[in-house]
């Protein structure tokens, strides 16, 4: 019997009688990242990351919680279980698990791009990867990080110099950090969505620096927000909230801008394809580094990805999970990046 299952609950140890990232109540949960995807409320007790502590307890509130640093193992019946970065965002691992001479990684979400607040992505070694597939097409390339950034920068600049208000949306843990951490604060003040806010004020509180923010709030005079850039989530913007901040400009930042016609399907000015995942180069990248003879594929294009890395001469598989990856057509609360 291989040292990890797929089950319908989850991703199981056996040996350990542990799950990873599994979206059935179990006793015990390995947890790669706090997004609700793969972090869900209901589980006995939770093991993850020392960075991902604070989001998860914000998101899941009372809950048992073990937290570990990076490269520190457990044993757990003679399974080594440790976690490793994985770049995707604050405090996500990968999870290498090991019994008898057996490797396995679980990626969980990853990119291989150092974004300035997550830990950059490690490889490691395995002989078997389970690996996400959520741009895993050759049309998805991203460009560099800073040209990016420069890109949006530019756009609010604009915006400020046209008396409008910038408004981008992004999911409140992961990528409303990535643009605070990097847009240019000398353009203007950079404000947030509660939801983003909160999750802010929780990082905070959890020793994490994270650039100012001020909370968008009732009191704020309208005129506040003139030349300000605004981070929210996207479920937001198809509410009568945003009517405060007009005129204004709607981007968004999500690897889904990659494709013609998305922007225009979202009614955005702008789309910048800004993604906590790895495209096609990085997933390619990131699998041919790991060395595994078994390479397992979730969430995204699984079944088309894995196809390719047959065509390649690796033993590739796609698996059936309830992961979902990155999404801009579905409430916050509901899936996250």
């Amino acid at each position: 019997m291989p040292l990890l299952t797929f089950k319908k609950g989850g991703i199981y140890c056996a040996q350990a009688d542990v799950y990873i990232d599994p979206w059935s109540k179990v006793d015990r949960a390995i947890i790669t990242h706090a997004h609700s995807d793969h972090a869900r409320w209901g589980h006995q007790h939770y093991l993850c990351t020392s960075n991902c502590e604070a989001p998860l307890k914000h998101r899941l509130g009372n809950i048992s919680v073990q937290s570990m640093p990076f490269r520190e193992e457990v044993v757990m019946n003679g399974v080594r279980i440790s976690f490793h970065p994985a770049g995707h965002i604050i405090g996500s691992a990968q999870v290498r698990v090991e019994y008898q001479g057996e490797v396995w990684v679980v990626s969980g979400d990853y990119k291989l791009v150092d974004d300035g607040f997550a830990t950059p992505f490690e490889s490691v070694k395995c002989h078997h990867f389970v690996t996400e597939s959520t741009f895993g097409l050759p049309v998805y390339t991203w460009a560099d990080q800073q040209q990016i950034f420069d890109e949006i920068n530019t756009w609010w600049a604009a915006n400020r110099a046209n008396g409008k208000v910038s408004i981008i949306a992004a999911y409140s843990l992961g990528k409303a950090q990535r643009l605070i951490q990097n847009v240019d604060h000398s353009i203007g003040p950079v404000f947030t969505h509660g939801a983003v806010e909160n999750m802010n004020a929780a990082l905070r509180a959890a020793h994490h620096d994270i650039q100012p923010t001020i909370q968008v709030t009732k009191e704020l005079d309208k005129k506040s927000y003139k030349g300000g850039l605004v981070i929210a989530p996207g479920s937001a913007l198809g509410s009568s909230w945003v009517n405060k901040f007009k005129p204004f400009s709607l981007a968004y930042a999500s690897g889904w801008m990659a494709l013609r016609g998305t922007r225009r399907r979202r009614a955005a000015d702008r789309g910048f394809a800004l993604s906590d995942h790895a495209d096609w180069d990085g997933l390619n990248t990131a699998i041919a580094a790991t060395g595994a003879e078994n390479i397992y594929v979730t969430h995204g294009y699984s079944t088309l990805f894995s196809n390719w890395l047959k065509e390649q001469g690796l033993n590739a598989a796609p698996v059936e999970t309830q992961y979902v990856g990155e999404s801009i057509d579905v409430a916050e609360e509901e899936v996250a990046i």
